[in-house]
């Protein structure tokens, strides 16, 4: 059976960039701008709250796993209220150790933090399909992985970029996965949770070149076209026909990019009955014709 979610972390391309510990005391706050990095974080000690952009604080406990495939606006502050706190920054008291608040004194909280890049050059067209948020409660094997990560980006082992990106493509779908029950914002994760919608995206996933109409896909779900419609659009971020544009897109590109197919069978392949119907759809989601993409890799090769 094909797993849709896989497919979709597969093709990001996840490769490890930066992680840090951060230990903090008393009362602290910080803000952060991360320009869509994919960041995580996990609560090893004590506890914090996290907001994004202009969302409500989410409280993190102990054993919380958290993460924000694009971050732009991070901010994050002791459970103690710093009003009257000005914005800091970490400093720096060893190798990978950041402190955070009082700069004296016992620790109240310790963090494991960082940063993954995803290499596809589909990301922007892929991350939209994840929750803006996944935040995972008591999931050991989650903070097992972030730990083997850590300790990796820091060693200098043979062959330690293999290991980072399947140590990172493992942790992302775990993390993805372990939040199907939990209230994830709409995405792809929420989208499989639900059985009747997940029958729908695997039949997507399966058939892409098929002519999927709304009332089809609402078959496969078994439920009304409009209920269908509502539920999905709701749940996932995207209406039907919209998610799969976006991965008939994805999927296009990453052919383009292998080479293995030229402008026709690639069109056939997604769903298009013509080069021409095909280059038009990609052009208008793309910004570039599929032979102007194509010469575009090939030049930055």
């Amino acid at each position: 059976m094909v797993d849709p979610l896989a497919e979709v972390v597969s093709l990001l391309q996840p490769a490890a960039r930066f992680a840090k510990q951060v230990v903090g005391a008393g009362a602290w706050r910080i803000r952060r701008s991360d320009a869509g990095q994919p960041f995580y974080c996990v609560v090893l000690e004590g506890g914090c709250r996290l907001a994004l952009g202009k969302d409500e604080p989410v409280e993190l406990q102990a054993g919380d796993f958290v993460l924000i495939p694009a971050a732009f606006g991070i901010a994050m502050s002791s459970l103690a209220p710093p009003i009257g706190v000005a914005d800091s920054m970490p400093v720096e008291v060893g190798q990978g150790l950041f402190r955070i608040g009082a700069q004296q004194g016992p620790t109240d909280l310790r963090i494991l933090a960082g940063h993954c890049s995803f290499g596809s050059p589909d990301a922007a067209l892929l991350v939209p399909l994840l929750p803006q948020l996944v935040h995972v409660r008591g999931e050991q094997r989650l903070a097992t992985l972030v730990q083997l990560v850590s300790d990796e980006t820091r060693g200098q082992r043979p062959a330690r970029e293999v290991v980072l990106a399947r140590l990172l493509e493992v942790l992302l779908i775990e993390a993805l996965r372990s939040a199907a029950g939990t209230a994830a914002s709409p995405g792809l994760v929420r989208g499989l949770a639900d059985a009747r919608l997940a029958a729908a995206i695997r039949a997507m996933h399966e058939a892409p070149a098929r002519a999927w109409t709304v009332a089809e896909l609402a078959k496969e779900a078994a439920l009304s076209r409009s209920t269908f419609f509502e539920r999905f659009s709701r749940t996932v971020g995207l209406t039907p026909m919209e998610y799969l544009l976006a991965w008939r897109m994805a999927l296009a590109k990453d052919l383009l990019r292998r080479r293995k197919a030229g402008i026709a069978e690639i069109a056939e392949r997604v769903g298009y009955g013509s080069a021409s119907t095909f280059s038009v759809a990609f052009t208008r989601h793309v910004g570039q014709s599929p032979t102007q993409y194509a010469r575009g890799l090939a030049a930055a090769e």
